[in-house]
């Protein structure tokens, strides 16, 4: 079946896809690079655990915030494909 057969506006899915990934990339650039590299002085006045917040960043926050991104773009995909009338 064609993308027509089925409904499908292909130019409109495929667009709000890759706005979807390329936010989450963004986000997740800002947190690994901007939190754990370039605010990194400025966060270390404060503190997580005993460590400093820069610090934390730069080690595990980038990487629950990954995780993080990670499901909530499973959630954000199945409501697309939904919304497009796209079976998985």
């Amino acid at each position: 079946m064609t993308e027509k057969a089925v409904g499908i506006d292909g130019k409109a899915y495929w667009k709000a896809v890759i706005r979807l990934t390329v936010s989450l990339l963004v986000i997740w650039f800002a947190v690994s690079f901007g939190a754990g590299i370039l605010l990194r002085g400025w966060l270390d006045q404060f503190h997580i655990g005993g460590a400093p917040l820069g610090f934390w960043f730069a080690q595990q926050g980038s990487i629950y915030v990954f995780v993080g991104l990670i499901f909530y773009y499973c959630t954000a995909m199945r409501r697309l494909e939904r919304k497009f009338g796209i079976k998985g």
